[in-house]
């Protein structure tokens, strides 16, 4: 079983680097107001190009490595092709600047993992950050070598429907045929909820095996899989008519295994 709430540290540090030719300050524009709209959205990963302007191969978007970046509370949250990558950041002089990084630690293939690594690299100097505003906003991170990334953004759950709880969900490793009361005739996953004390250890009997009806944004299941996730639960209002009034957001991936 691989269990996702040790953590280690990958990489140091990070220090402000000084601006070279072809890395000026972006326009006061470009920034002004950068925090609030970066902890607004979720920021998925459109391209990875080096200092040639060359695809960085190692975390370039593709089926199954998807970086997704979330900004909340002075902390950077990567999910990244494997595990999720976490560490507090402040914006210096138009810099996004990244403290010490640490990862949970899920074993995947090695292609994935050297991706999260890659991304790791690639965060561990300043970079010149360009937010560009929009109904899908643009984030640009550019590296004293050029190096950028392009994320767009998606607003948040708790931009759109306020704060959120915390729950933890089992799901089971086969999708069970159910009615669903949006869609009809489907399959649904199957989830109970669990519990866990202050030391993170389980508490309690798991609730009773249900069926899912909404999709847990964020999360794509792999039938055989057994997974525990932290999830954020959030209630729309209004509800969208043919909609259901509860969204599922993942947080986390607590465990993962195989299962029957």
């Amino acid at each position: 079983m691989k269990v996702a709430f040790i953590v280690c540290a990958l990489a140091a540090v990070l220090s402000a680097s000084t601006p070279g030719k072809g890395n000026a300050r972006p326009a006061p524009q470009a920034i002004a107001g950068s925090e609030q709209t970066l902890e607004a959205h979720r920021w998925t990963l459109e391209s990875a190009t080096d200092g040639q302007g060359r695809p960085i191969e190692a975390v370039s978007p593709r089926p199954g490595r998807t970086f997704v970046f979330s900004f909340a509370g002075g902390r950077l949250h990567v999910q990244g092709a494997c595990n999720q990558l976490t560490g507090g950041y402040k914006i210096n002089e138009g810099r996004l600047v990244v403290g010490r990084m640490a990862a949970t630690m899920m074993a995947c293939d090695a292609a994935l993992m050297q991706a999260d690594s890659v991304m790791t690299n690639l965060l561990a100097t300043a970079m010149r950050i360009d937010v560009i505003k929009g109904a899908s906003p643009q984030l640009r991170l550019v590296g004293a070598s050029n190096e950028t990334l392009v994320l767009t953004g998606q607003a948040t759950p708790e931009a759109l429907y306020g704060p959120g709880t915390l729950i933890f969900l089992e799901v089971a490793a086969q999708p069970v045929a159910c009615r669903n009361p949006f869609t009809g005739d489907t399959r649904c996953l199957q989830v109970r909820e669990r519990q866990y004390d202050a030391q993170r250890l389980l508490v309690g009997a798991p609730g009773a095996w249900r069926p899912l009806y909404e999709n847990i944004e964020g999360f794509q299941h792999k039938t055989g899989e057994r997974n525990v996730l932290r999830i954020k639960r959030f209630k729309r209002d209004p509800v969208p008519a043919g909609a259901s009034s509860v969204v599922y957001v993942l947080d986390l991936i607590v465990e993962s295994g195989k299962g029957t």
